[in-house]
C-alpha cells in the first residue's frame, strides 16, 4: 500500500514534536513556559533528538480559563509567554537549524473577553452581533436545541442582557464564531497572514471539524452505542453529533484556506494539519478534499484511544491505508496534550514497541514532548488541579493536567525546568530522578536513546521515511509485523505486543540484518526470517539489503 508524489515535501518526509509551552522550559523563573525556554532548547531538538519540525500549542493573549484555547488577540503572545519579538527570534532560531514551526490555529471559538465577542453581545443591534452564533430561546424558554458542550452539559449559554443564548462548543467562555459570516472568514483569514508573513510553516487547526455547524440547528440524534474508539467524554458522549459539527460547507473552507497556503509556498512548503476527531475514517480522509487540495494532514487519532494488542493497532492501520487516496500521505500520534501519556496507557516496556511502531509507519509521526523519554501522566494533587474539564465533570478523568506536567531535563530540582526556588504550574513527577534527558542521554538502553536510534534510522533510509507499507500475515499470533519498501531498500519491522517470547515465521521473507531491536543493544546480527523469534516486549527493524 502507499502512494507519494514524485517530489516529497519537509512534511511528508519529516518528524514534528509537539510543545506545550507552558511546560517545556521556564526561562524566567515563574514556574511557567516560554518561548524564549524553547529557544534555549532547540539544539536539544535539532542536534540531541533530530526532529524536524515543532509544533507549538497556544501561546495567545488569554486569561487561560482553558489554557490558551480561550484567545483574547490572535495576532499577539501573551506576556506568560513572552512577546512577539521572542516568537520571530525563535522562528528565525528554529530555521537556522532546518527546523520548521507549525502554530496552533484556533478557529472555532473565542474567549468571551475578546473584543469582538464583547461588541457581539453588547446590543442586538451591534454590527458584531452575527461574528457569533446567537439564537432565540425555544418556546419553553430553555435552550434553542440539544446540542452539549465538550465538557458536560448544554452547548447554549443565555446572555441575560439581550435575552438570547449564544453557542458554545465547549466552555462557556469560549463562546463559538458563525464562520457563515464572511466577515469572520475574512478576519481569520487575515489571522492566518499575519503568522505566514512573520514565518510559521505551518499550523495545526484546533477542532477543524467543528467551524460549520447545520444551518437549520437540528437536535443531535441519542448515541445508544457502548463501543467508542476513543475515551469517554461522560454527558457529551449521550449524543451522535451530526449536527453540531462537520457541515459538509466546511470543505469549501479548508479548500480557499489551502488556496492562501499555496500562494505563501513559492519560498518553502507551507502545510495545514487539522484536529480532525472523526473515527469513521473515510469521512475523515474526506478533509484531505477529493483533489487533494483541502488539509494536507488530516490528523488521525486511532492509535490513541485503540486498545494496545496488535490485531486492534493493525486494524487502524489497515483501515488508514484502504482509504488514503493516491498522493495523499497518512500521519500517526500516540500521545498529545489531551490523552494520558502512551507509558502511562501501554506500560514503560511498551511504550518502547510504541516509539518504534510511530517512527516506522508510513506517514509522518507526530511526538508529544516527553514521550522520547518514556514520561508517564503525574497524579494531581486536588489542591493543584488546573484543568477546568476536571472541574466541571469531577471523577470521570477528564482531566488533563496528568499528561501536561513540566518536562523532564535532568535530575536537579524542579528537573530543570524552572529554578530550584520557583514553583513550577504542575508538578513534576517523582521519577524525574532517572526518567530525564540527561541521564537518559548517556545510557544506550534508554529510551531517549531508542528513539534518537529511531530517529537517525528513519532519516538515512527511505524505506523508512518515504516507502510503502506491507501487513504481514500472521494468523492469531499477537504480534505485528510489516514491510517498508522504497526502491532496493526492503525493511521488516516486527512488534512483539506482549511479555512473553513469541516465534515468528516471514513468508518469503529469507534473511536479513538485525539493525536495531527495542530490548537487545547487538544490534546488526544476522537473522532467518523463517524463524524470526521476538523476546517479551520486543520490536525490530531488519534489513533485507544486509543479508
Amino acid at each position: 500500500m502507499g502512494h507519494r508524489s514524485e517530489t516529497s515535501l519537509w512534511w511528508q518526509t519529516g518528524v514534528i514534536y509537539q510543545i506545550y509551552p507552558r511546560s517545556f522550559q521556564d526561562s524566567n523563573g515563574d514556574g511557567t513556559g516560554d518561548l524564549n525556554g524553547i529557544t534555549q532548547r532547540l539544539d536539544y531538538l535539532a542536534e540531541t533528538l533530530g526532529v524536524d519540525a515543532i509544533w507549538l500549542s497556544p501561546f495567545y493573549p488569554s486569561p487561560m480559563k482553558d489554557f490558551g484555547y480561550d484567545i483574547t488577540n490572535y495576532l499577539d503572545v501573551d506576556p506568560i509567554f513572552g512577546t512577539l519579538e521572542d516568537f520571530d527570534r525563535l522562528v528565525a532560531e528554529a530555521h537556522a537549524r532546518d527546523l520548521q514551526i507549525i502554530v496552533d490555529f484556533v478557529p472555532n471559538h473565542t474567549s468571551e473577553e475578546h473584543p469582538w465577542f464583547q461588541e457581539s453581545r453588547s446590543s442586538r443591534g451591534n454590527q458584531r452581533r452575527e461574528w457569533y452564533v446567537w439564537r432565540d430561546p425555544s418556546p419553553d424558554g430553555g435552550p434553542p436545541n440539544n446540542w452539549l458542550a465538550v465538557p458536560g452539559g448544554s452547548a447554549w449559554e443565555l446572555d441575560e442582557h439581550t435575552g438570547q443564548y449564544y453557542l458554545h462548543s465547549f466552555l462557556k467562555e469560549q463562546p463559538d464564531l458563525n464562520w457563515r459570516n464572511p466577515l469572520v472568514e475574512d478576519a481569520m483569514f487575515d489571522v492566518l497572514r499575519f503568522w505566514l508573513e512573520r514565518g510559521v510553516d505551518g499550523f495545526r487547526i484546533d477542532m477543524a471539524q467543528r467551524i460549520l455547524k447545520d444551518p437549520d440547528f437540528r437536535d443531535n440524534p441519542p448515541d445508544t452505542s457502548s463501543d467508542r474508539p476513543y475515551k469517554s467524554l461522560g454527558r457529551y458522549d449521550s449524543q451522535l453529533h451530526v449536527y453540531d459539527q462537520g457541515h459538509p460547507d466546511i470543505h469549501a473552507v479548508y479548500r480557499r484556506v489551502r488556496h492562501l497556503l499555496d500562494s505563501y509556498s513559492s519560498s518553502r512548503p507551507r502545510m495545514a494539519g487539522g484536529e480532525i476527531h472523526i473515527f469513521d475514517y473515510s469521512q475523515w480522509a474526506s478533509y484531505y478534499g477529493i483533489e487533494l487540495d483541502e488539509l494536507h494532514l488530516p490528523f488521525n487519532f486511532g492509535l490513541i484511544g485503540v486498545p494496545w494488542e496488535a490485531a486492534a493497532v493493525r486494524r487502524v492501520v489497515d483501515s488508514i491505508e484502504g482509504v488514503m487516496r493516491p498522493g495523499s500521505w497518512p500521519n500517526y500520534v500516540l500521545g498529545n496534550h489531551d490523552e494520558h501519556r502512551i507509558a502511562t496507557r501501554a506500560g514503560e516496556a511498551q511504550a518502547r514497541v510504541a516509539m518504534m511502531l510511530l517512527l516506522t509507519l508510513r506517514g509522518t509521526p507526530t511526538v508529544y514532548y516527553g514521550d522520547e523519554l518514556g514520561m508517564t501522566d503525574v497524579p494531581i494533587p486536588a489542591e493543584r488541579i488546573q484543568d477546568p474539564w476536571e472541574r466541571t465533570e469531577p471523577g470521570l478523568g477528564l482531566g488533563r493536567d496528568p499528561e501536561r506536567t513540566p518536562m523532564q531535563w535532568d535530575a536537579s530540582p524542579n528537573s530543570g525546568f524552572c529554578p530550584p526556588e520557583a514553583r513550577p504550574w504542575l508538578p513534576i513527577s517523582e521519577n524525574c530522578g532517572r526518567v530525564n534527558v540527561q541521564q537518559e542521554y548517556d545510557d544506550a538502553g534508554s529510551m531517549l536513546s531508542l528513539a534518537r536510534t529511531l530517529l537517525t534510522l528513519r532519516r538515512q533510509h527511505p524505506s523508512l521515511h518515504l516507502g510503502s507499507y506491507h501487513p504481514v500475515e500472521l494468523g492469531e499470533s499477537p504480534c505485528f509485523a510489516y514491510w517498508r519498501e522504497e526502491g532496493d531498500e526492503r525493511h521488516l519491522v516486527a512488534l512483539n505486543f506482549t511479555g512473553e517470547s513469541q516465534n515468528l515465521h516471514i513468508p518469503n521473507g529469507g534473511g536479513g540484518r538485525l539493525r536495531l531491536s527495542t530490548t537487545n543493544p547487538d544490534s546488526d546480527l544476522v537473522v532467518d526470517l523463517a524463524r524470526l523469534t521476538l523476546s517479551p516486549n520486543e520490536g525490530c527493524i531488519v534489513d533485507l539489503r544486509g543479508r
